[in-house]
């Protein structure tokens, strides 16, 4: 005699493959995690061994290189901080360095934890240095709890430093919206799709929304993210370093004194 399974057994027999086809899948998973982990481990264990063996002491103190191309004198600059910038900033641009207006920006939460990072630098004048980022971000976030911030531009090739120290203002939201119409269409894009400083799943996650956003807009206008713009830094502090031989530099500050620049000669 041959039985036919009725509607019910067939339901308890669906959901037993389904459940042994989910553990399987659950179990892979498990599988590829643990390979993953245990090569990025050993790959992990064998570059700390190839860095230690690297980077010795020794090797390190041996890095040197001295620096003999300009001088720098206190007598020399000009008397207007800007201007002596100006100046520095145009000869690194003729010399044709990588991205002359990349600056390191340190910013402080207000218990004084420090962080630093690289932006670029998309305007300067008397009132102050601008560069422009998601004012949801890690800097903004800083820069809101305590608005001073110091920046670095370093120019090897010319063996020199700027320092500029001051108190951080955001800039207009009509200049902030004229800029972000200069940027590429991709990068305007990308400002919305970041959400700067969050933890993501992948880089396909990021460029997934990317792909949405260019669906979404085509052709139409890309507005400004009303959580994006600019700051402007207002210098209160600017020291010029250029590199000298045996280590003796040439360090010369300015500091803004009742509306007047002071300029001081600094020790190495």
């Amino acid at each position: 005699m041959t039985l036919i399974p009725s509607a019910r057994d067939n339901s308890l027999g669906e959901a037993r493959q389904k459940a042994e086809v989910d553990a399987f899948v659950d179990l892979s998973l498990v599988i590829v995690y643990l390979t993953r982990h245990d090569r990025a481990l050993k790959k992990f264990q064998t570059r700390k061994t190839d860095v230690r063996s690297m980077m010795s002491s020794d090797d390190l103190a041996r890095v040197r290189k001295e620096y003999s191309r300009h001088s720098l004198d206190e007598l020399d600059v000009d008397l207007n901080p800007f201007v002596q910038f100006q100046q520095w900033f145009e000869q690194a641009v003729n010399a044709e360095l990588p991205e002359p207006n990349a600056m390191a920006l340190a910013t402080a939460t207000p218990d004084g934890r420090p962080s630093t990072r690289m932006v670029l630098l998309k305007g300067f004048d008397e009132r102050g240095f601008v560069f422009y980022t998601n004012y949801e971000g890690r800097k903004s976030i800083d820069l809101a709890a305590n608005p001073q911030a110091a920046v670095l531009f370093f120019w090897v090739e010319l063996e020199r430093q700027v320092r500029i120290e001051g108190t951080v203002e955001k800039t207009s939201k009509q200049e902030s919206e004229e800029y972000f119409k200069t940027r590429p269409l991709e990068s305007r894009l990308s400002a919305w799709a970041s959400k700067q400083s969050s933890i993501i799943p992948s880089r396909s996650f990021l460029e997934q929304k990317m792909s949405d956003l260019e669906h979404r807009y085509g052709n139409r206008e890309i507005p400004l993210p009303p959580f994006w713009g600019g700051f402007r830094i207002q210098p209160q502090v600017f020291e010029f370093w250029q590199g000298r031989e045996n280590r003796l530099h040439d360090r010369v500050r300015y500091m803004r004194q009742g509306g007047v620049w002071q300029i001081e000669r600094l020790s190495p």
